[in-house]
């Protein structure tokens, strides 16, 4: 769910107060299965929700795994909201939360690292589900590369101001850390100031010089904007798309609802995500800041600005990936990943996949994704999502959405990918 935000004032940068805390978890040999641990939640002891190996296979990553292929040597950087005391499941101790999600679904220690050095004086290890949900996912799909969670303030989601300063600076400290960088919280353009949009532009150009692929999630609230930072009253509604998802120099993940199968992970079928009640739908529309990247040229239903997102996953908390939340006492919450900051996750951690492949990081991936959504290749590398829309609902206004619908739309974008295929497209073509 695009529930935290990612903020830091600009005034407050303590770079001597650093904590590095790396974790090492050890795994049991054996696999307890969800039902028998005492785990509960929204994913209804896994009959709705998917194990990580079943979102392994239904997006291909587990042809890549069993090559090899699994992170090794990759670092992907999480942006995250450091909290200040356990208050479960909500914050929990993410030292713990890893190790139950390793142990349950048969996974590797995870190589977990917290640079909270932006943060100030707080405990390191405390993470909200939010954190939680983001660290699980690239372990899932990249079991062997090292997860960097770079904390801010807790109590930096005071202003605009201070939100989109914290975001900068966050972005910058992440491309000097790792070699994806994985952003889950995003607000509408008409918040940022321009010269607060060209800071962060300026610090995503810079993550670009160092070949780091930044990822931001699309948003959740459909064609329109959800709430600017610090703000108070009625949701102030503006049918634009969401930043930094929405600057060229970014891979902008939606959302949608997967259908595998609960015995074998198989991929059955995809729609957009969208529950128009709850006003929550995959973040997708037309920048009103950007114009158009070279590499949407051409591409039918682009328009003439930027336009998102370039790619989809799973982000319908009914269905996702299960992930686990410690409660301090030995049990465990079973949550279903939710939000497009549950997809982003999953796509950094594939990009992670791709850089290995290629033996060097990537980087700015944009150009070979569209190139690849305009080639014969599209349909073996991704799946095309044509049904659905991001319609929602708020208050009593219908915001009419965008429908998804063959190639590239702006609900899902190109689609979600059969990694199989797309990785090592991506690190070939990446690579000429």
């Amino acid at each position: 769910m695009y529930r935290k935000l990612i903020i830091r004032a600009a005034t407050v940068l303590p770079l001597a107060a650093a904590v590095l805390l790396t974790l090492a978890v050890s795994v049991p040999e054996t696999t307890a299965s969800a039902a028998s641990t005492g785990a509960t939640g929204d994913c209804d002891s896994l009959t709705t929700c998917y194990t990580p190996d079943q979102i392994q296979v239904a997006y291909g990553v587990r042809q890549l795994l069993d090559q090899g292929t699994d992170g090794q040597g990759q670092t992907v950087v999480l942006p995250e909201l450091a909290e200040q005391q356990m208050s479960p499941p909500g914050v929990s101790d993410i030292r713990e939360d890893l190790r139950l999600f390793d142990s349950q679904f048969g996974l590797p220690a995870a190589r977990l690292a917290v640079d909270a050095r932006l943060a100030g004086q707080v405990p390191p290890w405390l993470a909200n589900q939010e954190e939680v949900q983001d660290a699980e996912i690239v372990h899932a799909i990249a079991p062997e590369a090292a997860i960097r969670v770079v904390l801010l303030p807790p109590t930096a989601l005071a202003s605009t101001a201070t939100a989109t300063a914290g975001l900068t600076a966050a972005l910058r400290l992440g491309a000097s850390e790792g070699d994806v960088v994985s952003v889950s919280a995003g607000w509408g353009e008409h918040c940022f100031t321009p010269a607060e949009a060209t800071a962060m532009n300026q610090a995503l150009q810079a993550a670009a010089g160092r070949h780091v692929t930044v990822v931001a999630a699309s948003g959740d609230t459909g064609p329109v904007s959800r709430p600017c930072p610090g703000s108070v009253g009625a949701w102030e509604t503006v049918r634009e798309a969401t930043m930094p998802a929405s600057d060229p120099l970014v891979l902008a993940v939606g959302g949608t609802t997967l259908t595998a199968s609960h015995q074998t992970g198989a991929y059955l079928s995809e729609t957009t995500c969208d529950y128009p009640a709850l006003s929550r739908a995959s973040g997708g529309g037309f920048s009103t800041l950007f114009p158009q990247p070279a590499y949407q040229v051409h591409v039918a239903g682009t328009g003439t600005t930027r336009a998102v997102p370039d790619v989809a996953a799973d982000a319908d908390g009914n269905t996702g990936m299960a992930a686990i939340v410690s409660d301090g006492s030995g049990q465990s919450t079973l949550f279903g990943a939710d939000g497009t900051s549950a997809s982003a996750p999953l796509w950094a951690a594939l990009i992670a996949l791709a850089n290995q492949r290629a033996r060097h990081d990537l980087g700015f991936l944009n150009p070979a994704i569209y190139r690849i959504g305009r080639s014969p290749a599209y349909h073996s590398a991704f799946h095309d999502i044509t049904t659905g829309s991001n319609t929602v609902i708020v208050g009593s206004t219908t915001f009419a959405g965008y429908p998804a619908g063959p190639g590239w739309d702006p609900a899902t974008g190109w689609g979600t990918p059969d990694a199989s295929i797309l990785v090592p497209l991506l690190a070939r073509i990446s690579s000429r």
